[in-house]
């Protein structure tokens, strides 16, 4: 399914504005950072595509050997559908996302949306040998950022920069 971007208009124009009014945002943006993995996203679609086709034609040539096994329709498809539920689950990993803006930051990860409030965040780090940013909650939590990876190398980095900018922006306005 294709994503739809749905920008917010100030109330009165277009055909947004019952919703817009109802929001109270105006044409303040509600995210100003949002970000995702680029290179895990292709892999996790590469990976996926492959695990589904192979298992499709496992399945379809299922009952062409002579094994000594009666294989019957019932197990063709039942191999198909495996192939299929294991390309959905390598799909998750297409899930994850960081926004950030006034709210503070939210965080999606595979299976969960946060929102962390900005006076709950001490900061965001990125940890020697480590595949993706963690998040640093106060009381030495931490939450770690799978869309901020480390193979995605200039866009990870602008994003931790922008979203450390945020945090500055928004931390100091509170105290």
């Amino acid at each position: 399914m294709p994503v739809v971007r749905i920008w917010r208009r100030k109330p009165g124009t277009g055909a947004g504005a019952p919703a817009d009014s109802a929001a109270g945002q105006g044409d303040t943006p509600e995210w100003e950072l949002e970000v995702r993995p680029r290179r895990a996203v292709r892999t996790a679609w590469i990976v996926a595509v492959l695990l589904a086709a192979f298992f499709i034609a496992g399945g379809i040539w299922l009952r062409t050997g002579s094994t000594g096994v009666n294989f019957r329709a019932a197990d063709q498809l039942a191999m198909m559908g495996i192939g299929l539920l294991a390309a959905a689950a390598v799909l998750l990993l297409t899930r994850p996302r960081l926004r950030a803006g006034a709210r503070g930051v939210a965080v999606r990860n595979i299976l969960g949306d946060t929102v962390f409030p900005w006076e709950h965040i001490r900061g965001v780090s990125f940890q020697d040998r480590k595949s993706w940013a963690r998040l640093e909650l106060i009381d030495d939590d931490y939450v770690p950022l799978l869309a901020i990876r480390s193979n995605d190398k200039e866009h990870a980095a602008r994003a931790l920069d922008r979203l450390r900018e945020l945090g500055v922006k928004y931390t100091t306005t509170a105290e």
